[in-house]
């Protein structure tokens, strides 16, 4: 009956917001004229945006394809739908926290709901945060697949898009205190599209979420040991890839003159992560692990995410190829020490190879667009670098662990014994994503 009424309040709470911003949004005068748009560069913005919008589709088709049959719709929909709340949660409340007028550096306090936006140019600016917020909410989905209850997946989704990723968000791009660290004569910190901002946080909101959660069954054994549970479509995961990879050159995209410069600083760290993953696996289990190149590439493109417009494309390839064996590294200890079980690799992927981003900022910035580390001769950047790092970390992990474990008491983050052994396609949304196939329950189901 708690977890019930806590649902039915959270649902009339953002109702009763939708209805409020719909009337002030609505009320207001909308400018678009285009002589107060910088339409060019809106042009390329507004593209990037839909680039980053389609990663979503990259998402649905990597996790779904490392995750088994029997969870494949659950898996969708929870990708679906998380990236559709935090819209909804990023729109009345996170878009205002973010870049809403900085009070201490700490958050945005106007523009809820756009009711303050007056002109074209906010909009524009809203859709490509927004996409953004979306990639850092469905990070989240891969760590805590296959058993958790996807009403409370919903509800952090919502308060991701709300809270999480929008306050750190303005500390470091919105005006806020990790921006402007001259009052103790560093350098502001420099995240050029989200190493740390988006990937870090939803990687280690991930891993909060992953603990919380628990293991699937059938993980670890007795004595700790870790039990390898396969993905069911390796086709799936390649596809997802590609569509990421693709889609990252609107994560990192820029204009001007530095608009080629971000398309092959994402490109060649991207391969090296891919190259060096591959050749990492050959060496550690002599077979070509096409499904360790896709999370190889994927870490490279998250390793230079941060400095993409900052470094020069020789250093590129070097972030590329040192995130590959950061974010192998990282999958083993997650497993193997901290006994955590992250399906597809996000926590690494995500957070672990987001944290080097960052630091490869104060390292291999050459001056690019204002920006120089230590192969530059500055010393100090990688000190403001170091400072966001541990900023980021702490909290992404506090948030995450409060906000699981509050929705753990109230409305329950696991589904039942039963549910799990079946697979949460049936018990939860009444569809079998291969209904011609046979439909195995039980322990012997683990690799179906």
């Amino acid at each position: 009956m708690l977890r019930r009424s806590l649902l039915l309040i959270m649902v009339g709470l953002l109702a009763a917001g939708i209805l409020t911003g719909y009337n002030l949004v609505f009320a207001q005068d909308i400018t678009s004229d285009a002589d107060k748009l910088d339409q060019g560069s809106n042009v390329i913005w507004m593209l990037g945006a839909f680039l980053v919008f389609f990663m979503q589709a990259g998402f649905a088709f990597l996790g779904a394809g490392l995750i088994r049959a029997k969870n494949t719709t659950n898996y969708l929909t929870k990708s679906f739908m998380d990236f559709a709340t935090a819209s909804i949660s990023f729109w009345a409340f996170g878009f205002a926290l973010m870049w809403g007028t900085s009070v201490a550096g700490i958050a945005g306090t106007d523009n809820f709901f756009l009711t303050d936006a007056a002109d074209g140019q906010t909009y524009v600016d809203w859709v490509f945060q927004m996409v953004f917020a979306g990639t850092a909410a469905t990070i989240v989905a891969g760590a805590m697949a296959e058993r958790t209850k996807t009403q409370t997946y919903l509800a952090y989704s919502f308060l991701i898009g709300a809270i999480v990723y929008p306050l750190y968000g303005h500390w470091v791009w919105g005006g806020g205190w990790l921006g402007n660290l001259d009052f103790i004569g560093l350098p502001a910190a420099a995240d050029y599209a989200g190493s740390g901002v988006v990937h870090a946080v939803g990687g280690f909101l991930a891993l909060a979420g992953a603990a919380v959660v628990g293991p699937r069954i059938g993980k670890f054994n007795s004595d700790g040991s870790a039990n390898v549970i396969h993905g069911h479509n390796s086709t799936y995961v390649v596809i997802g890839t590609f569509i990421l990879f693709f889609g990252w050159f609107g994560f990192n995209i820029n204009t001007g003159d530095s608009i080629g410069l971000n398309a092959i600083n994402t490109l060649l760290s991207g391969a090296a992560g891919a190259v060096v993953a591959l050749y990492i696996q050959l060496a550690r289990t002599g077979k070509l692990d096409v499904l360790m190149a896709c999370n190889g590439a994927l870490a490279g493109l998250v390793g230079i995410t941060a400095g993409v417009a900052f470094v020069a494309p020789w250093a590129a390839v070097v972030i590329g190829m040192i995130s590959a064996p950061i974010m192998i590294i990282s999958i083993n200890l997650i497993e193997k020490i901290f006994k955590i079980d992250d399906p597809v690799g996000a926590i690494s992927v995500h957070g672990t190879t987001g944290l080097w981003g960052v630091l490869a900022v104060g390292i291999f910035a050459n001056g690019n667009n204002g920006v120089t580390g230590l192969i530059a001769g500055n010393t100090l950047q990688i000190v403001s670098q170091l400072i966001s790092m541990g900023v980021v970390l702490v909290w992404a992990l506090t948030t995450g662990f409060a906000m699981f474990l509050i929705l753990k008491i109230t409305m329950g983050v696991r589904a039942t014994r039963e549910e799990e052994m079946e697979g949460l396609d049936m018990p939860e949304h009444g569809i079998h994503t291969y209904p011609e196939l046979p439909q195995p329950v039980g322990v012997g189901a683990a690799d179906d």
